[in-house]
């Protein structure tokens, strides 16, 4: 296995060689069904109960198209700006392994679905500032319908991996899963930040791909998949060297991590007099490296040939053009949008989008929360439960109208902040809504005058020195009683009534 003593220094490497990238991008649709049979496709289900003879490559099975898988892959085509092929096939790919049950993967090889396409990627400033934001664009080779393989275990041995195991389970529930794989040509011009217009990448299609509800993007649960593909070369003009791929890299950080270590790694094997193998890498999330995997097989290796059982595909110009009229607003013009709509500079941006709060922010002001007050539940109260609660915050058990119709009894002066606070509690144990919190628990605010007064007459009484200083003149004083006040009713009294009726009592007294 590499280790640190084996890299050299990031800007070190790219001082002395030109980083060049391309992205394999694997996203699996979110159909009811799988690309070629009835097949459910619900995730976590118990290992292998979502199969039938099609998925599980059973002699006599013959596939199906999925056709809402063909509509998500031309919506997505049209949204990286590709071509749409007026017939494209698929293909088999024949190659062995036990988690693909038939020996081959039904894909497309030479007639993809879309091709020649861009995507602008804005990649932002370092936290530092010392480097600025810039745009650069991502060309789109093709986006291509295929099926997803199973998923096998390697049981015992201390890496996971099917070295040292003492034995494997295979999973077919994810076999024959629709899956689109978008791949760009190799992305130049980057230099020292490479990484950072990977990782830019990835995330802009994500959001793309959410926006246009076609895929959860669940890189965690392996509903997009990243291949890194990495080579140096002496400079912007030699031709471009060998490349490896980083497999299945499953999160937006750990494609910048894995583009930087993968620059190290190469650039010691140049400059050491070797050459660079073309393979295949796993990527070691816990320790931040790439291992070898096995060498790259080139197409020809994989002697595809077409699918005898399926019939060419010719998307109707006609339908592809309503697809493109239905296509929503593109998440970079939205995000400006939002950003000026609400008034946010670029870092309360960048905050709202690093907690994935900018969805939920944006249903909550759709449910009439003003701006601010809405971000300020995601980004602050709601993004804390989260963390505490160890899940993410769109899963939290509290929806955009229940935090907007917190904020509206904020607003309406039936809470204050204290007191919403714990009723939003309530609603995240399940409790119902912040109304119904409100009236089962008796949480709304006290502004009746006799109960206020009396609580005020008693901290008067018990703070007489208080009492002179606010009848000298120094009403900031009268700070300690509204806060013992406050203190008294555990939060549930109108501030700043209490304040009005400390001044009038001592006034008067």
């Amino acid at each position: 296995m590499s280790t640190s003593a084996d890299l050299v220094p990031y800007d070190d490497a790219v001082a002395r060689f030109d980083p060049v990238v391309g992205l394999e991008v694997h996203v699996e649709l979110n159909t009811a069904t799988k690309m070629f049979s009835g097949a459910p496709t619900e995730f976590g289900a118990e290992p292998n109960t979502q199969v039938d003879p099609t998925s599980l490559g059973l002699p006599g099975s013959m596939p199906v198209l999925n056709a809402k898988a063909v509509e998500s892959a031309v919506r997505i085509g049209l949204a990286l700006n590709c071509s749409i092929a007026s017939e494209c096939r698929f293909a088999r790919k024949n190659y062995f392994y036990p988690d693909m049950p038939k020996n081959f993967q039904t894909s497309q090889y030479d007639e993809p679905i879309a091709f020649d396409g861009w995507l602008d990627v804005e990649v932002p400033a370092s936290e530092d500032g010392s480097l600025p934001a810039f745009t650069h664009r991502v060309e789109i080779e093709r986006a291509h319908m295929e099926e997803d393989t199973g998923k096998s275990s390697h049981v015992g041995g201390a890496t996971g991996r099917i070295h040292g195991a003492e034995y494997s389970l295979v999973d077919y529930n994810r076999a024959g899963i629709p899956l689109i794989e978008i791949v760009t040509r190799p992305i130049t011009g980057a230099g020292a930040r490479v990484g950072e217009v990977a990782r830019a990448y990835v995330a802009t299609l994500r959001d793309l791909l959410r926006g246009l509800d076609v895929s959860d993007v669940k890189m965690e649960q392996g509903s997009m998949r990243c291949d890194v593909n990495l080579s140096l070369r002496d400079s912007a003009e030699a031709r471009l060297g060998t490349r490896t791929e980083t497999k299945n890299v499953n999160s937006l950080r750990s494609v910048e991590r894995a583009v930087r270590y993968e620059v190290g790694r190469q650039a010691a094997v140049l400059l050491a007099g070797g050459a660079v193998l073309q393979e295949t890498r796993h990527w070691h999330e816990d320790t931040g490296l790439t291992t070898s995997g096995r060498v790259k097989s080139d197409a020809e290796d994989y002697r595809y040939f077409p699918e005898p059982d399926l019939v060419p595909v010719a998307p109707d110009p006609a339908w592809v053009e309503e697809l493109r009229a239905s296509l929503p607003e593109p998440p970079a013009a939205r995000r400006r949008r939002l950003q000026t709509d609400w008034g946010l500079t670029d870092l309360d941006m960048r905050d709202l989008l690093n907690a994935g709060a900018l969805d939920l922010v944006e249903a909550t002001v759709a449910h009439g929360a003003p701006a601010a007050a809405a971000r300020k539940w995601w980004t602050g109260e709601l993004s804390r439960a989260a963390n505490t609660r160890g899940t993410a915050l769109e899963e939290l058990p509290v929806t955009p109208a229940q935090v907007a119709q917190l904020q509206a009894l904020v607003d309406g002066g039936k809470l204050n902040d204290t007191l919403a606070r714990r009723v939003l509690e309530h609603v995240l144990d399940g409790e119902g809504d912040p109304q119904q919190v409100v009236e089962a628990r008796g949480l709304a605010v006290v502004s009746d005058d006799g109960a206020l007064l009396a609580a005020v007459d008693e901290a008067l009484a018990a703070n007489p020195d208080v009492a002179g200083k606010i009848r000298d003149g120094k009403v900031q004083a009268a700070g300690a009683i509204v806060g013992a006040v406050m203190k008294a009713t555990r939060g549930s009294a109108d501030a700043a009534r209490v304040r009005e009726l400390v001044l009038e009592r001592v006034a008067a007294g």
